[in-house]
């Protein structure tokens, strides 16, 4: 269960970093036309950050029994 936490936070920090660098990159040269991005871009975090939940407690319900 340990395992899945850190490899888990790790994955979700290469990711947000990932999708920053287009963001940042495109924001200052798109200016208001650049929100629907990062409207995507955070329901994309927000769904990443859920499932690691439901995965983190699907894997502690796991080795609890």
């Amino acid at each position: 269960m340990l395992s899945d936490i850190i490899f888990g936070l790790i994955a979700m920090t290469m990711a947000v970093v990932f999708y920053l660098v287009p963001i940042f990159k495109l924001v200052p040269i798109l200016g208001t036309r650049s929100i629907p991005l990062v409207i995507v871009v955070l329901i994309g975090v927000v769904m990443m950050i859920i499932e690691f939940i439901q995965t983190v407690r699907a894997s502690k319900d796991d080795s609890g029994s």
